[in-house]
Formats: C-alpha cells, structure tokens, sequence
C-alpha cells in the first residue's frame, strides 16, 4: 500500500444550524456558533453542543437517517423523546440526521441510542458517513 491508500480522510466539521428565533432557548443550553458543530474524521464522530457532547466510533455507528422538518419544540435545545433512549442537538426546525449506534454511547449521565444532529447541511453530512461506510437514508417530509 502506499501512503495515500493509508492516510484516514481529512477531519471534517459541520456547524449545527442555529436558528435565530431558537437562540434565546439555546443560550440556556450554552449553545453559541462556536459551541456548535459536529467533527467527523476518519475514526470517530463528536458532536458539541453547548454544554454538551456526544463522542462515538464510527465503527459503532450502524446508519443514519434524515428526517424533518420539525416543529420548534421539537428541534429547540438539547431534548429526548418520551419513553426512548435518543438524544436531540436541537438548533433549528429544519430538519435532522439521525445517527444510530449499534452500542448506545453516554452522554453525560445518559445511554444514547439515538443522536440526532440540525446540521446545517444534512446532505453533505450524509454523504460523509456514506463515504466512510455507513448507509443511510433521506426520510425528509416535503411541504
């Protein structure tokens, strides 16, 4: 093998989507652009936001989905669904990727299933995972 066949792909980041009727709400969470983001590189993926972040292997990452919109109580702030184990880096309403872990990770005290990230470009973040292996779909609702 030679030395490019070898190298991992370059680190990429994706800022969450921060929504300017939302940043009120995201303040509580400690949510500022440069708090923001999701960095994928060739091994792992770590999402910040705010107070918070998730940090996972891409190995234990089993697909992705994009869904959406949302409505603003559902994509404000750092949230979970009633009765499941996903998590929500909420900063806009127009929509998600949802990463699915095959092991749920911890975030903070939590077990995470689930993590679903408003990035601002949901394609080009999909397009990433698929170009290191994972599959996924786009699930997005059209108005």
């Amino acid at each position: 093998m030679n030395q490019q066949e070898t190298r991992p792909p370059a680190p990429m980041e994706f800022p969450i989507r921060l929504q300017p009727g939302l940043r009120p709400i995201l303040l509580l969470f400690g949510v500022r652009r440069d708090r923001a983001a999701v960095r994928l590189d060739g091994e792992r993926l770590v999402a910040r936001f705010g107070f918070f972040r998730a940090d996972a292997p891409l190995a234990n990452i089993s697909r992705w989905d994009i869904t959406g919109p949302y409505r603003w109580w559902r994509a404000a702030g750092v949230r979970r669904t009633l009765g499941t184990h996903d998590l929500s880096f909420g900063g806009s309403t127009h929509g998600g990727l949802c990463v699915h872990f095959r092991e749920p990770i911890r975030v903070g005290r939590v077990s995470v299933t689930d993590l679903y990230l408003t990035v601002d470009d949901l394609d080009a973040l999909g397009a990433a995972l698929t170009s290191v292996g994972i599959e996924g779909k786009d699930l997005r609702t059209r108005r």
